[in-house]
């Protein structure tokens, strides 16, 4: 029988799995992002890093705060990444993927919203190293993620 235990790191809580058989446990996190759209149909990209420091193009998201909701967690990270205020459209499908960090197998959960952009209200924070406002076509051949590339192809 596996044990669910309770963590959190840097204000953000998370939950991992014990699993017995394999003496390994697994981390299940949660974050919530938005797919912003603009009036002409053009996609807010961000260039951040990977776990091993490379440039890749994604989406805004990130962790919930605790006691933050996975919509205001979404507006809050794409203000945060890329200086833009929006508001919710309508909920997206959610999208599950595993890796590894530092040995670990991570099992992710991010809730998507898909967003209107409002005003420019600062800057991108130092997570991100640039903005980009672009095509879907163009979009999807700079997403680095199947996922992310799949998200922004089931919208119009």
């Amino acid at each position: 029988m596996s044990r669910v235990h309770e963590w959190y790191h840097a204000g953000c809580r998370g939950y991992y799995r014990s699993v017995p058989e394999s003496g390994s446990r697994v981390l299940f996190e949660f974050s919530a992002g938005g797919l912003v759209l603009d009036e002409e149909g053009h996609v807010l990209l961000i260039r951040a890093r990977d776990l091993r420091g490379q440039p890749v193009w994604t989406l805004p998201k990130g962790a919930l705060t605790p006691g933050e909701t996975s919509a205001d967690a979404a507006l809050r990270e794409v203000r945060e990444e890329t200086g833009y205020r929006c508001e919710l459209v309508r909920e997206l499908a959610p999208v599950t993927y595993w890796f590894r960090r530092q040995g670990r197998q991570v099992k992710k959960t991010v809730r998507w919203y898909l967003m209107r952009p409002l005003e420019k209200v600062g800057e991108h924070d130092h997570e991100v190293d640039e903005v980009l406002w672009t095509d879907k076509d163009d979009a999807l051949t700079r997403l680095r993620y199947d996922s992310d590339r799949r998200l922004v192809g089931s919208v119009s």
